[in-house]
């Protein structure tokens, strides 16, 4: 990690093409983009996305695990959430399923792409990739029950017509959102932080109790100044504004592409979905290739909570101004892939080791869910 020098001088890559993806966003907000322009705000974004992995990185040397980990994923999700309503705001009844659609989409990269990826690499690297299953075991259930009372239920209420809640069942499920996200945070953080930090690959993987987690090679490399973390800090929150930003001024070009390909709606919020979440992507890569999966997993499950934890609550809370309907079921397509998921991936987490088998399994049910997106 690229941190021990404390500086980042204002030339820097990093420093400089955020600003560069802000100002591209300050230029081409509200604006019909030409084809060319286009073009730039995507390699904007490309660089934006590498910059936020870049700063991540050393706001989590400086913080630790898992605190790190969990400063991408709420400023990832934050602006994801102001995306996803400033997209139904000014969409009209298109959009009544773009929340759904793009949570989802969230709920499936993370746990089976950012997952397998991240176990493919580490058992690649050491032929078995491990974790504690204690603290992945309970971000992986609080996953499962924020997605199945947010966008499964729905389906199955008759209350209202349609996959829809009603307005208290919205409201209790926001409660219901907000309150687990928010134990999740508290026992991540405080109550049993032991659970998520990496486990130390030196010997076997000895779980929490038997002292085995570490921060692993990030105690080898001297943290970063207070000064230049939260320099890293400001960094990365422009570039996540940028991120997000830039891909809301490419979607009116995407959502053309694929209605003129013929292509179902929901593929939007996929593609929204996967530029969102590139960075931590990327961030989970790396820190699997540092032998540091458990990272991975604070990423990719702690993206998911999030998303869910942070989206419902947000969309109950702009229904007040907000017409048109909130279609936030899921079909019997994405619920099978959704049981499917949970499935396998507690038989991934229950053993606290993985290898390139249960990497691939993951990718393959993401690639399907891509697949049927395209295809339904």
């Amino acid at each position: 990690m690229s941190t021990a020098t404390h500086r980042t001088p204002l030339t820097d890559w990093t420093v400089v093409v955020p600003v560069v993806a802000l100002g591209a966003l300050v230029l081409s907000w509200g604006r019909d983009l030409p084809g060319f322009a286009v073009a730039l705000v995507s390699l904007c974004l490309a660089g934006a996305v590498l910059a936020a992995v870049h700063h991540a990185e050393v706001v989590a040397h400086r913080v630790g695990e898992p605190f790190g980990s969990l400063v991408l994923a709420v400023a990832v999700t934050i602006i994801e959430v102001a995306l996803i309503v400033t997209l139904m705001a000014g969409g009209g009844d298109k959009t009544s399923s773009l929340a759904r659609d793009t949570v989802f989409a969230a709920v499936m990269i993370t746990c089976n792409g950012i997952v397998g990826v991240s176990l493919l690499v580490g058992a690649l690297r050491n032929r078995v990739a491990v974790f504690h299953a204690e603290g992945s075991g309970a971000a992986l259930a609080t996953v499962a029950t924020l997605a199945v009372l947010s966008l499964v239920l729905p389906t199955f209420t008759t209350t209202k017509p349609g996959p829809e809640f009603s307005s208290a069942q919205l409201t209790f499920a926001a409660c219901a959102s907000l309150a687990l996200y928010g134990l999740f945070i508290a026992v991540q953080t405080v109550r049993h932080r032991d659970y998520f930090l990496p486990v130390d690959t030196g010997g076997s993987a000895a779980g929490p109790a038997a002292g085995g987690g570490t921060d692993g090679d990030g105690d080898h490399a001297v943290p970063p100044t207070f000064r230049a973390a939260l320099i890293s800090l400001g960094l990365l929150l422009i570039a996540l504004v940028a991120v997000v930003g830039n891909a809301k001024a490419v979607s009116p070009t995407i959502e053309r592409g694929v209605a003129d390909a013929g292509l179902p709606h929901a593929v939007v919020g996929v593609i929204i979905a996967l530029l969102v979440l590139a960075p931590e992507t990327l961030a989970a890569v790396r820190a699997a290739r540092r032998d540091r999966v458990q990272t991975s997993l604070n990423l990719a499950y702690g993206s998911a909570i999030a998303s869910i934890g942070l989206t419902i609550p947000s969309i109950a809370l702009a229904t007040i101004w907000l017409s048109g309907p909130l279609l936030l079921g899921l079909g019997p397509v994405h619920m099978v892939l959704l049981a499917l998921t949970v499935v396998v991936s507690a038989l991934t987490i229950v053993p606290g080791r993985a290898t390139l088998l249960q990497g691939g399994v993951h990718i393959v049910l993401l690639a399907a869910y891509l697949f049927l997106a395209v295809s339904p």
